[in-house]
């Protein structure tokens, strides 16, 4: 996919980020103003589990919203367990479901934890290029203040719900990198897509946790390499690439993890960022057996960096 075949407003805004001081575009959508049913923030039902769907009271993913996501507002979300834990955020399932009928999905929730449990040990590189417009918010995240820890929590939710927005309209028009479906953002909480066998309730596998055959290892790369220039010419790099944070469902690479998606060019640290992720996941596909001469980090990150119009 050649830069001339994104669509316009893709090409529009490729000099523009719109990851922290811009809403993005699909936040500006408006949303019916119907009433909620009960609070969402209410304790869940002692008995069941249950609460009430927050869908009414968040910042919906991008449009039209896929047929298998529930969206009434009668619907209730019901806690199954946890998926993973991490040192920023847990990852639980939840199974929304609308009583006496058979409309229900499951969904994967990233809960970003609260200012005195989020350890923030590598988030200064990352933020370099994210800046808030009011200089009181941007002292207190120098700081780290207990305010400024919690803004910095709100950027990487609002950053990981955004870039999953993009990409995903991008994956669905031109099938070039796969993403989970941003359902929601509420606060620093992010329902995604839930991507495993929904009837066991297992999550799709990491990329970590496999060894493909030569065959299946080939075409993995091929995606992977795939979905990184996909990324390079939107200017952006994952910014944490590993084989611990590519799911692989139905066979295909899936890209999770991206609240620290790095701006290529506003962030002085850009390439290095980019160049990192390369030599990660290229390190893994060549331990593997794929051939060196395929997996060749510095060639890769020449040309992505080439793509995004640095060199």
């Amino acid at each position: 996919m050649r830069d001339h075949d994104l669509p316009a407003r893709e090409r529009r805004t490729r000099g523009k980020r719109r990851f922290d001081d811009d809403e993005p575009l699909f936040l500006k959508r408006g949303r019916a103003a119907e009433p909620v049913p009960a609070d969402p923030d209410a304790e869940p039902d002692p008995d069941t589990g249950e609460r009430w769907s927050s869908w009414d009271d968040a910042v919906h993913g991008p449009q039209p919203h896929p047929d298998w996501l529930v969206t009434e507002l009668a619907a209730k979300d019901t806690e199954l367990g946890v998926l993973k834990t991490g040192k920023e955020a847990d990852v639980h399932l939840v199974r929304r479901a609308v009583p006496g009928t058979d409309r229900s999905c499951l969904l994967a929730v990233k809960r970003y934890r609260d200012a005195q449990h989020r350890l923030f040990h590598r988030d200064a590189g990352y933020l370099e290029g994210r800046r808030v417009r009011r200089s009181r918010e941007n002292r207190a995240m120098a700081g780290r203040t207990a305010f400024g820890r919690q803004m910095i929590a709100g950027q990487w939710a609002a950053a990981e719900f955004a870039a999953l927005a993009r990409l995903w309209e991008i994956g669905a028009r031109y099938g070039t990198i796969s993403v989970p479906y941003p359902v929601q953002l509420r606060g620093t909480e992010l329902m995604l897509e839930f991507l495993g066998d929904p009837a066991e309730g297992l999550a799709a596998p990491r990329l970590a946790q496999l060894r493909p055959e030569a065959g299946e290892l080939r075409d993995l790369w091929d995606q992977m390499v795939d979905a990184l220039v996909v990324l390079a010419r939107a200017g952006l790099a994952h910014g944490d690439l590993s084989p611990y944070n590519l799911l692989v469902h139905a066979g295909r690479l899936v890209l999770i993890d991206l609240p620290q998606v790095v701006d290529v060019v506003a962030n002085p640290q850009g390439p290095e960022f980019l160049a990192r992720d390369v030599r990660v996941v290229a390190t893994w596909f060549a331990a593997r057996g794929l051939p060196a001469g395929e997996a060749d980090p510095a060639a890769l990150t020449a040309l992505l960096l080439r793509e995004t119009g640095i060199r």
